[in-house]
């Protein structure tokens, strides 16, 4: 069952597995906050086991693009399209967030953004990229990277 993201009353729901359940559930309201004030859209996520489709579209393409195989079991995922974008999250019980933002019309942008929540080392998977810092009121200090997709999917 799909839910939406408050992130004004942050909740574990969901990410309780999570060692750093709470630095995620930061993260993911994070999330939530800027569609809502970006584009005016609910944020809503749905169990892993509910959302095989999204996790495994975006474990596709962090394979054929990368050889990345993200090791944490999913927990959570979301998909939306806003403005032509199509966005995928997948929220993993080690805390971290892979994202995908993939315009539909063609030539536009195309990429894999990570996000790793607060208090949480890169895995293993993901040590050779470069992190960028971020302050985040709902999650602390937000590390993140990304790609840029090459492919079609």
């Amino acid at each position: 069952m799909a839910h939406t993201v408050d992130f004004k009353d942050v909740s574990t729901s969901g990410l309780e597995s999570s060692p750093v359940a709470d630095a995620l559930a930061g993260l993911r309201a994070n999330e939530a906050r800027y569609f809502k004030n970006k584009y005016d859209h609910a944020f809503t996520v749905e169990s892993a086991a509910q959302a095989t489709e999204i996790v495994e579209w975006v474990t596709r393409i962090l394979r054929e693009e990368r050889d990345i195989v993200i090791s944490s079991p999913a927990l959570e995922a979301s998909l939306a399209e806003v403005d032509g974008i199509r966005w995928a999250h997948v929220f993993y019980e080690c805390g971290l967030a892979v994202n995908v933002l993939y315009t539909l019309a063609e030539g536009g942008k195309r990429a894999v953004g990570f996000k790793l929540s607060e208090g949480m080392d890169a895995p293993e998977e993901l040590a050779a990229f470069k992190w960028a810092r971020q302050k985040s009121k709902l999650a602390g200090t937000i590390r993140g990277t990304y790609f840029v997709i090459k492919g079609d999917y």
